[in-house]
């Protein structure tokens, strides 16, 4: 309204009381008037905590699939999915997922015709999507027999797994497993009458942990493993340092061709997509902080920022904490902001990075989530006491309730936040599951004596490999060297072109 005095426009008086009103409504809600309004949205109940089995579509059957004699058209029953009629759907995701998958579709038609993987048993725990199923069914054009379970209770597409068990693959895995049945999975894939595997492929490293724990006598004829998480490398060193690693490691995780091209590109544009999906939140101003700046805090960095986000980062490692100063984030310890942030993301392949006393001092609100692989990274457990209430209010998202009524937002029970949650860009996986089909095609088919019970780096000439593969489809045309220009380099004008010190 017009003052008459000034002539200039003000406020009503009640406007400018609400705006008080709602300011000392966000810093701390009233127990009763908060409880009533989250009631209304989800049924509340102390022990709603738990698990995983509530995640899975409300509009499938809720029975589990292991209680369930299912067959698909060929009459075998080698398989545990959520519905086989759900099949022919899955092979349309999985179709979709071969166009953006060139370098895989390429390697199937050109080794096709040699077999390099002819009489090799792969035993695999990764993500089931599409991608996979791809990946899948080219070691199997290759030659290889394969039998698969999921590494994440939530990542397994109900209608691929349906579709690969349809095709004739092993795959014991669904959306909404709980930790028993994660285990049962793996070791349904592992213990099977008349079939030992000889190849491992394994996202995190629990099917190795498995086999060492329950079958050791079966790495007698394992050839080696193949291994692409941060947490899973980790635990073959481990092995390793300890003497107990007793086959090949190839770490793909660490190869060129995964870490700067899946860690960063692919976390760079997923992180979005899976808070937009659970939480419908607008990023301009808010305020971040994204715990470790590796390759996928990098990734989640640029994007949030790029989003006009304000982000912070924390970090242990001088290099990249300098990383994060030089490219405009402000280095932080979680202490000094975790009152003021409105979305807390990990990224370290860490544990206990976001404590309860963390967790206790949040703003209400919060977002709590993670992208890196294991859901040790947030103290998930810390919160599963008496006094706190949990309410799902829709797939992946908790609202975890202190007794004075301040919420904090939880994304998939603390696991990895875009693969539960949302999809992954089909292309930059393409990227990766070339490198993991041709570490195991290195691995198996390596004379006696190359590899040593080791972890490995795959050959900088097939990191620059699969990335030709690639670029064909951006219309990509690389320079070649002349003999002049090789002979001073002093370089094969094929490759390899960098050193195995070079950092990209």
């Amino acid at each position: 309204m017009w003052d008459s005095g000034t002539g200039a426009f003000q406020l009503p008086e009640w406007m400018i009381q609400f705006a008080d009103q709602k300011q000392e409504f966000n810093k701390r809600p009233t127990k009763i008037g908060r409880r009533s309004l989250s009631r209304s949205i989800s049924q509340s109940s102390t022990d709603s905590y738990s698990s995983a089995a509530s995640y899975t579509d409300s509009s499938d059957d809720e029975t589990s699939p292991r209680d369930k004699q299912q067959k698909n058209s060929k009459g075998s029953s080698d398989f545990c999915v959520k519905n086989i009629k759900q099949a022919e759907f899955g092979r349309r995701e999985i179709e979709i997922a071969e166009q953006e998958m060139p370098a895989l579709m390429a390697l199937r038609k050109r080794a096709q015709g040699e077999k390099p993987l002819a009489g090799a048993k792969i035993v695999g725990c990764t993500h089931i999507t599409a991608q996979t199923a791809v990946l899948m069914e080219t070691l199997g054009a290759l030659g290889a027999q394969c039998r698969w379970a999921a590494c994440n209770i939530y990542s397994t597409l109900n209608e691929v797994a349906a579709a690969l068990a349809e095709s004739g693959f092993p795959v014991f895995a669904w959306k909404g497993e709980s930790e028993d049945d994660f285990w049962w999975c793996i070791d349904r894939c592992v213990n099977v009458e008349g079939w030992q595997p000889n190849m491992i492929l394994d996202d995190g490293g629990d099917l190795t942990h498995w086999i060492y724990k329950k079958y050791p006598n079966m790495f007698k004829k394992i050839k080696g493993i193949v291994e692409e998480s941060v947490t899973g490398v980790h635990r073959l060193y481990q092995l390793s340092k300890a003497g107990k690693l007793c086959v090949p490691a190839m770490n793909v995780n660490d190869s060129v061709t995964k870490q700067k091209f899946d860690n960063l590109y692919c976390c760079r544009e997923s992180i979005l997509d899976g808070l937009k999906r659970t939480t419908d939140m607008m990023f301009g101003g808010k305020q971040v902080v994204v715990c470790g700046y590796g390759e996928v805090g990098k990734g989640c960095c640029a994007a949030l920022k790029a989003m006009g986000s304000i982000v912070y980062v924390t970090e242990i490692d001088p290099i990249c904490a300098l990383q994060a100063c030089m490219d405009g984030f402000r280095l932080v310890k979680l202490n000094e902001v975790i009152r003021q942030v409105d979305i807390v993301i990990t990224c370290t392949g860490n544990k206990n990075v976001v404590t309860r006393e963390h967790l206790d001092r949040m703003k209400n609100s919060c977002i709590v989530c993670n992208m890196g692989h294991s859901n040790t990274e947030i103290d998930v457990a810390s919160l599963r006491t008496p006094e706190l209430t949990w309410e799902r209010v829709r797939s992946q998202v908790d609202h975890v309730i202190w007794p004075d009524g301040k919420r904090i937002v939880l994304l998939a029970e603390g696991r990895l936040l875009n693969l539960s949650c949302s999809t992954v860009p089909t292309f930059v996986l393409s990227i990766t599951a070339t490198t993991q089909a041709l570490a195991l095609i290195e691995l198996y088919n390596a004379p006696e004596g190359r590899y040593k019970q080791d972890v490995y780096l795959l050959p900088k000439k097939m990191d620059e490999y699969v990335a030709s593969l690639h670029l064909p489809t951006f219309d990509a045309h690389l320079t070649e060297l002349t003999d002049e220009q090789a002979k001073y380099l002093g370089l094969n004008k094929n490759g390899p072109f960098k050193p195995n010190y070079y950092r990209y």
